[in-house]
């Protein structure tokens, strides 16, 4: 009689047991993260590595069609064109350092005229300016129907002191750059010629009509 009872008690045990080792284990899935724009469309002035990493995996967009033309200084060396660029030289100085001349062309205004310029700002690790400061560091230069904005940065604090002259110019829906970068010295020893460089871009010539 004794052992009618025992057997459900034990049975009753086990089960108890077993229920209480049962855990309940939850995770958390995060959220997926929209894929962030590459900085030359948001505006977004990142650190030169940053925005170099940013850039690496990021198709972007070029300006087509019939696009500006120039005539370089002679002491200028061309470099091979790439996909990003519409014209590529080398600036040396007469001690032999190089600075790198960059002609690139984007539709629209790339987030406009104050992003651009703290984007360049950013690449020499500048703080960005506010929409006040443009006057005092902006020259505006009317050339052969273009209207450019001229800057010249440099930052003699950085590491690698590193000194940017510019130029932007709307043409057809797109924004064109000229940018020169390099060292310091460079770069002053360039400007003339760059200034000069400037007044030969135009736009082509209207298509003759029959």
């Amino acid at each position: 009689m004794r052992f009618r009872f025992v057997v459900p008690l034990l049975a009753s045990l086990a089960l108890l047991a077993a229920c209480r080792e049962q855990k309940v284990t939850s995770y958390r899935v995060p959220r997926e993260q929209p894929e962030p724009l590459p900085p030359i469309l948001t505006g977004e002035v990142p650190s030169p590595a940053a925005g170099m990493a940013a850039m690496a995996g990021t198709p972007v967009t070029t300006a087509t069609g019939a696009g500006l033309t120039w005539s370089a200084p002679a002491a200028w060396t061309a470099k091979p064109a790439s996909a990003m660029r519409k014209g590529s030289y080398a600036v040396t100085s007469e001690g032999g350092a190089e600075a790198d001349l960059s002609i690139t062309a984007f539709p629209g205004d790339v987030g406009g005229e104050l992003a651009n310029l703290n984007r360049w700002r950013g690449q020499i690790q500048l703080p960005p300016l506010a929409e006040a400061d443009l006057p005092a560091v902006t020259t505006r230069l009317s050339v052969n129907g273009l209207e450019f904005v001229v800057v010249d940065f440099d930052n003699p604090q950085a590491e690698k002191p590193q000194r940017i002259l510019g130029a932007s110019a709307a043409y057809d829906g797109a924004t064109w750059f000229f940018k020169l970068m390099g060292p310091e010295a460079v770069v002053a020893q360039a400007k003339p010629a760059f200034l000069d460089f400037l007044k030969t871009v135009r736009a082509p010539a209207p298509a003759a009509q029959p």
